[in-house]
């Protein structure tokens, strides 16, 4: 018997990434600066965040919570998470947060996006980070 799994987890990050909307971090930022209804969420766990900072501005959703903080019908719905709503979700690298995009578009997110490249990307821009 083939213990392999039949796709690899790069593998569903690249479909994730071509079915979803790739933002670089000016297109973020400038969303952010134009579009009072846009939320930042930060799907890195704390231990990452104390370490590297966070987006000024961002909320924390770690990505273990996402599906039950986003459901509207979850007792642990939170209100940052309306469906209605801009949502453009963030990790280390992009991985993570091209797979949680795809996920809240199947929860019934219609705009939702994510950080291409993630942290990483926004540090390397030059943006500004702040402590969590």
């Amino acid at each position: 018997m083939d213990e392999r799994p039949s796709v690899s987890a790069r593998q569903l990050v690249g479909q994730a990434r071509q079915r979803v909307d790739n933002l670089t971090p000016a297109a973020v930022a400038a969303e952010l600066a134009t579009n009072a209804d846009a939320v930042l969420v930060d799907l890195r766990e704390e231990d990452e965040i104390r370490a590297h900072g966070r987006i000024p501005g961002s909320v924390w959703a770690p990505r273990g919570m996402l599906e039950f903080w986003a459901d509207p019908s979850s007792p642990d719905h939170r209100d940052e998470f309306e469906p209605a709503r801009r949502l453009i979700v963030y990790c280390a690298t992009g991985n993570r947060s091209a797979l949680a995009a795809e996920t809240l578009a199947r929860l019934g997110f219609r705009r939702v996006a994510h950080l291409d490249g993630g942290m990483r990307a926004w540090k390397d821009g030059g943006r500004p980070l702040e402590p969590f």
